[in-house]
């Protein structure tokens, strides 16, 4: 098989493969212009024919009249004939592609000039920058523009605009926007920032913005956490924390813009105005507790404590608040010229509606600390301490610590402060003269150690007292055990007294109405004699009954008279001489009164030890027998 066989069988398919290769340099021989379905295709015009217009505009490089040059329509995908190769140029251009979450910036070549003092050319009506033809035509003004494109797609005419992507504006959580404009009228003398503009959508809307004459600068508006799209060319944003007014404390607002508003603090205030919400100088409403979005570049938010406030005046101690760390130890010199130190605690109260006034007195806290809380407390400590010595200083610290709550209070009042407390703290005097009180301090322990050894020897005295009483308690207890036994024998006697006054009594008694009665029986019997007889023997035996009766009941009284009388003489006895010689006592009167022998009428004794003792005893008793016996038993009694 050779060449020309092959040639002459299959050139069609050489044709076909030749018309692949060549297939764009045989349409652009021809005028077709192929442009595919992802790009456009951008038309530079080499030359003009006759009778069209040759040349562009002074300062102009898009043609948009046929002119020779780059041109403003593009040729969206399609096929299009008569663009000749000797007349234009056709370059495919890929799509401009914007991403989800980027913008696109514009930047046009080719327009107007821009407005004098314009930084930013305004937007114009040109389908989002696809028609270029539009955008030159509507007067769109070469430069950066105020509008861009968002995410998407688009056919852009990049001989005319440059497309620069750029991030979203995003602002965190917790977060501020703080806007400056670059673009704007100047802002009015005298102010800090621009006027309020409202309807430009977070500043999303920079043609909205300009069309109100909005201001250049810094903006009173913030935006808040989330994504915007904003023209970096037309906005700078800062961002910065949120005002935080923590529990406890309250924000007194200071605006540097706004009306000049009327002063709501009265006449008795003098040190500043105090205006309504939304004018420039100090608010009357502190804001309360919580998350504020503030601009902090046109107001100031300065923090009061409305709890109760520590300011220590002490070099080892500072609160967590910070308000004293420039505060320390007071230095004082007493009225004998010794000079001591002592720490001062001041709690101070501010309520939620002086907080205004004393901002536009002082500024802020630390102002108030350093012009008044410190002087004063300052001066009042080292004016007390001249007054007196050293240890009456520190004797007198309560009366002291009173006088200077009173004294610091008045003068806090003035300041639209309250004065909650004023304590003082370590006291610390010379150390001369800390040597002497520590020993004399010393010499009054140990007189006290003294006196307490002394009342221990005093104790323990006591203690071997009580411990001898004890050890004589048996006795004690046997003595009332003689006095109540005493005692019981005199209730004895009353009783047996009593007893036997009552049987006499009874006797008596008896006797009495037995006569009575046998006189009755007497009369009764001899009335049928004699009347008068019988009344004479009534009247006898009725007075014989009375008397019987009175001598039973005298007899009675007298014994029981005895009783009592001998009972309570027992019992006086018992009390003055004690049980047991009471007892005695007695014993030895039944003794005597009875004659009971207790030592024998006759004593032998025999020679001392040995045997001749007992043998004289016994002779001695045999002797006695005999005597007995001669002399009978009529009961003599040798002397």
């Amino acid at each position: 098989m050779n060449f020309e066989y092959l040639f002459l069988h299959y050139w069609w398919v050489a044709a076909i493969l030749l018309v692949l290769i060549c297939y764009k340099l045989f349409f652009r021989l021809f005028g077709v212009i192929i442009v595919p379905e992802d790009k456009i295709g951008l038309v530079t015009k080499k030359f003009v024919l006759f009778g069209e217009n040759r040349e562009l505009p002074e300062g102009r490089i898009i043609a948009v009249n046929g002119e020779a040059g780059y041109q403003a329509q593009t040729l969206p995908p399609g096929i299009y004939f008569w663009y000749w190769i000797w007349q234009y140029e056709i370059t495919l251009q890929p799509f401009t592609v914007i991403p989800e979450g980027k913008i696109g910036l514009i930047m046009a070549k080719d327009g107007n000039e821009l407005e004098t003092g314009r930084i930013l050319a305004r937007r114009v009506a040109c389908d989002a920058y696809q028609d270029a033809e539009a955008f030159i035509k509507n007067g769109g003004r070469k430069g950066r523009q105020t509008a861009f494109i968002t995410a998407g797609t688009y056919r852009i005419n990049t001989f005319l605009f440059d497309v620069i992507v750029t991030d979203l504006t995003k602002i965190e959580d917790n977060m501020v926007g703080i806007v400056t404009t670059l673009d704007g009228l100047p802002i009015e003398e005298g102010n800090i920032a621009g006027k309020y503009i409202s309807s430009h959508n977070n500043f999303q809307d920079a043609d909205t913005f300009l069309d109100n004459n909005g201001n250049k600068g810094l903006q009173p508006q913030v935006i808040l956490a989330g994504s915007y799209y904003l023209n970096p060319w037309f906005t700078k944003v800062e961002m910065i924390k949120m005002t935080e007014i923590p529990i406890g404390y309250v924000g007194v607002v200071i605006s540097y813009i706004g009306d000049e508003g009327k002063d709501l603090s009265g006449e008795e205030f003098r040190h500043g105005n105090i205006v309504s919400k939304g004018q420039k100088g100090v608010w009357a409403e502190p804001l309360g507790p919580g998350k504020y979005p503030i601009n902090c570049y046109i107001m100031r938010v300065e923090l009061v404590p409305t709890t109760n406030l520590v300011l220590n005046w002490a070099s080892a101690r500072t609160e967590a608040h910070q308000l004293d760390k420039h505060l320390s130890t007071i230095t004082v010199r007493s009225k004998d010229g010794f000079p001591f130190n002592l720490d001062v605690s001041q709690i101070i109260h501010i309520p939620t509606t002086e907080a205004p006034k004393v901002i536009a007195r002082f500024g802020n806290m630390m102002n108030l600390v350093g012009q008044v809380l410190e002087p004063t407390i300052g001066n009042y400590f080292r004016n007390s301490a001249q007054d007196s010595d050293v240890i009456d200083f520190l004797k007198s610290r309560k009366e002291r610590q009173e006088s200077a709550r009173e004294h610091i209070s008045r003068v806090l009042q003035q300041y639209n402060v309250y004065g909650v407390d004023t304590l003082i703290g370590d006291i610390v005097p010379p150390e001369s003269l800390m040597r002497t009180l520590t020993e004399r301090k010393l010499a009054e322990e140990q007189k006290v150690t003294y006196e307490t050894q002394m009342k221990a020897q005093e104790t323990r005295q006591a203690l071997e007292k009580e411990t001898a009483i004890a050890e004589i308690q048996k006795d004690i207890v046997k003595a009332d055990q003689g006095v109540l036994i005493a005692q019981r024998i005199a209730d004895a006697s009353v009783k047996k007294a009593e007893g036997e006054a009552s049987s006499v009594k009874i006797a008596a008694s008896a006797d009495a109405e037995r006569t009575r009665l046998n006189a009755g029986a007497e009369a009764e019997r001899t009335r049928l004699l004699s009347t008068a007889e019988a009344q004479k023997v009534k009247a006898l035996a009725s007075a014989e009954a009375e008397r019987i009766s009175l001598t039973g009941t005298a007899e009675a009284e007298k014994i029981l008279a005895i009783g009592k009388s001998t009972a309570e003489s027992y019992k006086l006895a018992v009390e003055s001489m004690g049980g047991d010689n009471f007892t005695q006592l007695k014993v030895v009167e039944s003794i005597a009164k009875d004659k009971v022998k207790i030592i024998p009428d006759v004593l032998i004794a025999g020679n001392e030890g040995g045997t001749n003792g007992t043998i004289s005893g016994l002779l001695g008793l045999k002797l006695m027998e005999d005597l007995s016996k001669k002399n009978g038993k009529n009961g003599r009694q040798l002397d």
